[in-house]
């Protein structure tokens, strides 16, 4: 039934009949009528957060860790172009949000009023859609069909810029109904298409899937249609960095990540597959390499709910346009009708490669002396902790690859990092809006010194809220891959690369009352990590470990799949100065 209620009401109204329980926000002038109304509530909890870039980072952590959509809700001016980071990230991420942000009144809307901006305007090329609303009585549609937009087809974030006068205002609010939104994005896949990489499945002689975070955003249903695809074929299968977890990584089919800091398995078996099925992903940069030399020998299909993403950066031969958990549902549906078939000797022969290429162990390292190798860190770190209940998020540089390769995920939804934008200051808040929605389970953030510093200050939305999020921050002292690139990359010049004044980790985190380690010595970081994990509350770990210690394997730019750079592995007896292979 429809009700008369002020514009602010109607927001907090809307987000209840969404089924919203947590927002995180940041008030302001233009946005005190709804937190008026937030505060004469139960039903929403709202978490404050120290920054408006840290309010959209937690709402993606959340949205990544459960599958429902993100809130956030800030103030007008500044409050809204914080969050544009947030955003873009969200866009590029393929992560439902739904910001609300406020805005002057509809009156002084271009007069250059106190905290005015075109938020519209400024957030248009980082949303999925946006609105600005000057008619209260419009509000309540245009929320839940935010709702609607954020959450359907390629999920991604919207934005709703509600000028304040609209907030005081009376209007006529309509409840949630079933959508007659003209946005309606097919979900089924054509069957003839489906019918054609079917047959392509039956005759594959080195097949590969190469899946992606649209498997994740697809729902739990979606992952489990592929591990049975998987398992029933017999075919290899690879991810991007935001679709691990849709596979286990137990698996005995997993080749790992592939891409620029892929594994060698999974970077060779691309570039030789005769057959490569892309589900769920699109082709960006960090995978594909130069476009031309990518997978050149193969057939290509690509299922994505994005019609924009098929044939946009790679020609293919089988485009499948529909939500990849209907797609693979009646994939299976006719490669069973067709009696299961594959090329089952030719894929044996296949897989003999491919262990091959598994017997170089490109992640191997060794931990000698009395420095803490970064990837002893995050082997230990996973061995100590793959049991628990566990949550994973990252900041972005050298930690975030070394995290994606050391670091196994079962299932979907367990690990949120930022891709497309590679967003230093990510992992902290998202770890925030993944503790909220779990509260009882471990949530690690896996951080470098230098991005994690770039949103510390969220430290004290942590401990408002009680929230015990564990951040373990593998400290070489230096902007890791940036000093990477420039050894490899730019003659060992090692421009604004060395972080010279750091704070006393444990002391900032005592500062904030909450709890420090430190650890430098290989031979204590495993109590020391324990010490992490029994502490309730949240903690600072700073794990002192070796400053150069580069990121391998590694594509250099300009370079194809099979042509990569391995640590000390002599595949072919080519290693350059500093020790490395090249392939």
């Amino acid at each position: 039934m429809t009700r008369k209620m002020t514009g602010a009401k109607m927001i907090v109204q809307a987000l209840i009949d969404q089924g919203v329980d947590t927002v995180f926000g940041y008030p302001g002038g233009a946005v005190l009528p709804i937190y008026d109304e937030v505060f004469q509530q139960n039903s929403i909890k709202h978490v404050l957060v120290r920054h408006e870039q840290g309010a959209v980072h937690a709402a993606e952590g959340y949205a990544r860790s459960t599958g429902k959509p993100g809130v956030v809700l800030v103030t007008s001016g500044p409050g809204a172009t914080n969050a544009v980071t947030g955003l873009t990230d969200a866009l590029l991420d393929s992560i439902p949000l739904v910001v609300l942000t406020g805005q002057v009144p509809t009156f002084m809307i271009g007069s250059d009023a106190f905290q005015e901006a075109d938020t519209v305007g400024i957030t248009r090329p980082c949303t999925k859609h946006n609105w600005l609303v000057k008619d209260t009585d419009k509000l309540g549609g245009v929320l839940h069909e935010a709702f609607h937009v954020a959450t359907s087809g390629r999920p991604g974030p919207v934005l709703v810029d509600i000028p304040k006068d609209v907030q005081f205002a009376t209007g006529t609010y309509t409840p949630k109904k079933p959508s007659t939104s003209h946005y309606q994005p097919p979900v089924k896949g054509d069957m003839e298409e489906i019918t054609e990489l079917v047959s392509a499945i039956e005759n594959a002689k080195r097949p590969v899937f190469y899946t992606g975070g649209g498997v994740i955003n697809s729902g739990p249903a979606a992952s489990q249609l592929l591990r049975e695809l998987v398992d029933g074929t017999g075919f290899p299968i690879t991810s991007t960095l935001m679709g691990l977890g849709a596979y286990p990584a137990s698996g005995d089919k997993w080749l790992g990540m592939l891409g620029m800091h892929g594994l060698y398995e999974a970077n060779m078996a691309m570039h030789d597959c005769d057959l490569m099925i892309n589900i769920g992903a699109r082709f960006d940069d960090r995978i594909t390499g130069v476009v031309d030399m990518f997978s050149p020998k193969s057939k290509k299909a690509h299922i994505d709910i994005d019609p924009s993403s098929i044939n946009k950066i790679i020609r293919v031969d089988i485009p499948i346009v529909g939500d990849v958990g209907h797609v693979l549902e009646d994939l299976l549906k006719v490669w069973k009708s067709r009696g299961r078939k594959t090329n089952s000797e030719a894929v044996g022969k296949w897989w003999k490669q491919i262990e091959q290429w598994r017997a170089v162990d490109c992640l191997k390292f060794e931990q000698s002396g009395k420095i803490i190798k970064p990837q002893y860190a995050l082997s230990r770190l996973e061995a100590l902790t793959k049991k628990y209940n566990r949550y994973i998020t990252t900041e972005v540089g050298q930690h975030q690859m070394w995290a994606a390769q050391y670091l196994g995920f079962e299932d979907p939804n367990r690990w949120m990092t930022s891709g497309g934008l590679g967003t230093m200051g990510y992992g902290f808040p998202a770890s925030i809006g993944v503790q909220m929605a779990h509260p009882d389970a471990l949530v690690i953030n896996v951080a470098g010194e230098a991005s994690w510093l770039m949103n510390m200050q969220e430290m004290g939305t942590a401990m408002q809220y009680g929230l015990p999020v564990k951040q373990f921050i593998l400290n070489n002292e230096r902007l890791g891959m940036v000093r990477q690139w420039q050894e490899l990359l730019h003659g060992e010049r090692y421009s604004q690369s060395w972080s010279e004044s750091l704070p006393d980790f444990v002391k900032l985190a005592e500062a904030f009352g909450a709890k420090g380690i430190i650890c430098s010595d290989p031979d204590d970081l495993d109590d020391a990590i324990m010490e992490m994990l029994e502490y309730d509350g949240p903690v600072i770990f700073d794990c002192l470990v070796e400053k150069h210690e580069n990121c391998f394997p590694m594509i250099p730019s300009g370079k194809a799949h099979n042509d990569m750079m391995l640590a000390g592995v002599d595949t072919q007896g080519v290693i350059d100065a500093k020790g490395s292979v090249l392939v």
